[in-house]
């Protein structure tokens, strides 16, 4: 249960060439606490409840726990959540043994493009494909609970 994952910022839309599956997604924050985060998403027809631990320090690993609920119950839990509600499309790509998803945000994040990989371990080694940009990783204004309370349309340029 714990997750490792890196996260970059994205620097062409070559990614959908090459996406294998992608999928709209609709996310909120029951909890956005610096020790806990409480996520509830709609996936297309399914939902989910994700609770996730801090983030280590190297910004690296963090436990979650996830538990699929049926999508009406996550349509509910979705009007109780904190601030906006994020809406994206995840893309997924396979790179070699990897697979990276790639996240194209809308509304008030519109113009932002993460992507993710997940990791068996810290210094696992993966190939970069070539649309992938600057790391990341551990900085938490990427995060999507931050995200939903400080979008990326209000950063200053």
């Amino acid at each position: 249960m714990i997750e490792m994952e890196r996260k970059f910022l994205v620097t062409s839309e070559t990614y959908k060439q090459r996406a294998f599956k992608n999928s709209r997604i609709a996310q909120g924050f029951l909890s956005t606490n610096k020790k806990r985060t409480v996520r509830v998403r709609l996936k297309g027809d399914q939902g989910f409840l994700t609770i996730k631990g801090q983030t280590s320090k190297d910004g690296l690993s963090r436990f979650e726990w996830e538990k699929e609920i049926p999508r009406n119950e996550a349509e509910s839990l979705l009007k109780l959540c904190k601030k906006s509600v994020i809406s994206k499309v995840r893309y997924e790509v396979k790179v070699d043994n990897h697979t990276f998803e790639v996240d194209e945000f809308f509304d008030d994040n519109e113009g932002l493009v993460i992507a993710e990989v997940e990791l068996e371990s810290k210094n696992e080694s993966f190939t970069k494909p070539d649309w992938l940009g600057k790391e990341v990783t551990g900085e938490l204004k990427y995060y999507n609970s931050q995200l939903s309370k400080h979008p990326f349309k209000k950063w200053k340029k």
